[in-house]
């Protein structure tokens, strides 16, 4: 189990890399690399307008606008107070913000088991393949001498520098991203809790990615169980023997559990991350 507090964690500036814009952020939680189940759960915000071209993963994202907006193009806008669900193998955007938008988001390993690079091996990989050409608009453009190489999403041009193979995206089982409005949903007494209540926005895919919303009124007491990433709105209390405030971060994992209970009113963003068992990564395979 562990808490992370926001107040507590170094601010890092990105003023380049394989999307352009500058970007603000706080590392909040990371899963164990080379596992199907990796992930990074970061706060951030953008100054000066991000962008990126029209793309998928082959991974999945999930992503809680907490101010400003983000426009999706043909798939939409994630406003404040919106959370967005991005599938692997779905094509999304092209994306573009305006300054100083802020957002929570959560990069995982999906379904397929072919997980999520680490933001160590991105940065290193990057850095490599500056060397080969250069990054514009969210494009990698070879040097000329470089004739192996093509024009191409500067994501994917890392990941197979890194990994030395082509990427492959399993099949969407989505259309496009879900974008959904929180407001619009109705709380539900949270079970066997006094002063508790519940928003489910979904469970997403065959390996049960959860999004809830958890209220809790002053003295309600609540237990985290299983492989979680929960995310304080707003509110005070303690949990795990910690003492929580507005944006931190419980990161929970399975087989662990801790109690959370509020002494303000507190709203938490609850996140159930895919279990994959005995499932073995892609990458790790290879």
């Amino acid at each position: 189990m562990r808490v992370a507090r926001l107040e507590d964690l170094p601010e890092i500036l990105r003023t380049e890399g394989q999307r352009p814009g500058t970007f603000r952020s706080r590392h909040l939680a990371e899963g164990e690399p080379g596992t199907p189940g990796n992930f990074s759960l970061v706060m951030g915000t953008n100054t000066d307008g991000r962008t990126s071209p029209r793309h998928r993963h082959n991974f999945e994202q999930i992503r809680y606008q907490i101010e400003g907006s983000e426009d999706y193009d043909r798939d939409g806008k994630l406003e404040k107070g919106m959370v967005g669900y991005y599938p692997e193998g779905t094509y999304y955007g092209p994306q573009t913000g305006g300054g100083n938008t802020t957002m929570l988001l959560l990069q995982f390993g999906g379904p397929s088991g072919a997980g999520y690079m680490s933001r160590a091996a991105l940065k290193a990989g990057y850095e490599e393949m500056k060397k080969l050409g250069t990054f514009r608009d969210g494009i990698f453009r070879p040097h000329a001498d470089q004739a192996g190489l093509r024009n191409r999403d500067g994501y994917e041009a890392v990941w197979e520098h890194v990994n030395g193979r082509p990427i492959s995206y399993a099949k969407p089982r989505y259309e496009r991203p879900v974008l959904m409005h929180p407001g619009n949903f109705d709380w539900e007494p949270l079970e066997g809790v006094t002063g508790g209540a519940i928003k489910t926005l979904g469970v997403f895919t065959e390996k049960r990615t959860e999004i809830h919303f958890v209220r809790l009124e002053p003295g309600a007491r609540w237990r985290i169980r299983g492989r979680r990433l929960c995310f304080v709105i707003e509110g005070s209390g303690r949990v795990a023997g910690e003492n929580y405030l507005r944006h931190t971060t419980v990161h929970s994992e399975s087989g662990e559990q801790a109690e959370v209970t509020a002494t303000s009113p507190t709203e938490i963003l609850d996140i159930g991350l895919p279990d994959f068992g005995t499932v073995r990564s892609a990458a790790r395979a290879a």
